[in-house]
């Protein structure tokens, strides 16, 4: 209850002072929002042009060599590798193939 006696107290002028700080601060919060806006603007502006001019071979050859609707899909499937074993005294080298003719 101090405070609302204080701020009852606190007469004309202090309500003056107030509204005053609380304009300045206001404008100051508007103007730093416009700062911060344009800034995050410029940077959006930045990465789109650079991820345009990095694409811009990709877009090319996309618009020479069209698809006309084919998809190319498919499957993979991983598949673990195993280790053969071999009796001694075989090579471990692959077989030569044998020239042609």
């Amino acid at each position: 209850m101090k405070f609302r006696k204080q701020a009852a107290e606190s007469g004309f002028f202090g309500k003056l002072l107030a509204l005053v700080t609380g304009t300045i601060l206001l404008g100051l919060g508007l103007l730093f929002s416009m700062v911060a806006l344009t800034f995050i603007a410029i940077v959006a502006l930045a990465v789109f042009a650079y991820f345009w001019w990095k694409t811009r071979k990709l877009r090319q050859a996309m618009r020479e060599h069209p698809s006309y609707g084919h998809v190319i899909d498919g499957e993979a499937i991983v598949v673990d590798e195993f280790k053969e074993e071999k009796p001694e005294g075989l090579s471990t080298l692959p077989p030569r193939n044998p020239p042609p003719g």
